[in-house]
């Protein structure tokens, strides 16, 4: 037993030296943020693995999630040495060490962000998944005044099943096509079709609303859900600890192909360990080929990385970030190694 011990105590550096990303070849001594950079731009731009982000920043579990914010005009330093990027703020000579603060002098308008927040803008501010359970009690609109079936922004609706605990901005959506597990087919939910805003005019057992804005017409039957009040979350990527097989389910904007900084929907969720700033490779199975008579399958291909930035119990939404390939249904999205 004591051999044992000693022997893995003796491995436990070799471990983790193979654990920390390496720099790239040709990456620089030195960069200076612009206007328009993300994190994971900059990560890239020195490291091959941008997705090992507490190895490359030297951040804690506590700081990823609330992390530093970086400016436009701060350089970033690669110390070859440690394999870590350091800031100095401003051009200045102190080189300072990434902590959960903000800088009081900076506005967080101007902070350099982890991904593209365009990119997943909409996909923050909208509906994109109802679960059966939720559809049961959801607020309904029940008609209109004068009886009136097609309505348009500005007009006036009833509703019933809404709570005043929620507050008056509401969003009107109708239930889409069903998401289910290309594996076990389970019904994982259904993805909301946003019709557009309503405010609450007066709250009752049917209350009253205004269709403050519609990108469709709705009527009698449509569903409402509270207006989410999140802004763009201040999250920093990072792997899974656990070991996580998700495959893709759906591609938004796109019929059978998607690509770079493209949005997917997985079928795992917050119930499988997954959650927000988490990180998946992307993989594409690999062909079988026929030998002897005998059929052998190749290995599976990976070709992408994937940002996880909305979580649901049963499905995730991510931005693609990197891709070698045309990301196709059902590729597969795992844990990176």
């Amino acid at each position: 037993m004591r051999k044992i011990i000693s022997l893995i105590c003796f491995l436990l550096p070799v471990f983790a030296f193979a654990a920390a990303p390496e720099p790239r070849e040709n990456a620089p001594d030195r960069y200076i943020v612009v206007k328009g950079d993300t994190l994971w731009d900059i990560s890239e731009r020195f490291f091959n693995d941008p997705w090992k982000w507490p190895e490359i920043w030297g951040l804690n579990k506590a700081t990823i999630k609330n992390p530093h914010w970086i400016y436009p005009g701060d350089v970033i330093l690669l110390d070859r040495m440690n394999k870590r990027l350091q800031v100095v703020p401003g051009g200045s000579a102190e080189v300072v060490k990434l902590s959960p603060t903000v800088r009081a002098s900076e506005s967080d308008r101007a902070a350099v962000p982890s991904i593209p927040p365009e990119a997943i803008a909409a996909f923050l501010s909208k509906p994109l998944l109802v679960e059966e359970s939720d559809l049961t009690n959801a607020p309904v609109i029940l008609g209109a005044p004068e009886k009136r079936l097609v309505l348009g922004s500005g007009d006036t609706a009833y509703v019933r099943g809404l709570s005043e605990s929620k507050g008056r901005a509401w969003q009107i959506y109708r239930p889409g096509k069903e998401l289910r597990s290309p594996d076990s087919k389970e019904l994982l939910g259904r993805e909301a079709v946003y019709l557009g805003d309503a405010e609450v005019l007066q709250f009752d057992t049917v209350s009253t609303v205004r269709l403050t804005k519609l990108v469709q017409e709705t009527g009698k039957g449509d569903l409402l859900m509270a207006a989410p009040t999140e802004t763009m979350p201040t999250y920093l990527p990072h792997a899974p600890e656990k070991d996580v097989r998700a495959r893709i389910i759906s591609l938004h904007n796109a019929v059978s192909q998607a690509g770079l900084n493209s949005v997917i929907t997985l079928d795992k969720g917050k119930r499988d360990g997954l959650e927000n700033g988490h990180v998946l490779a992307l993989y594409r199975k690999g062909d079988t080929v026929k030998e002897s008579g005998k059929s052998t399958e190749l290995p599976d291909v990976r070709y992408g990385l994937v940002f996880i930035f909305r979580t649901f119990n049963k499905v995730a939404y991510g931005l693609v970030m990197q891709t070698t390939l045309p990301v196709e249904l059902y590729d597969a999205a795992r844990t990176p190694r």
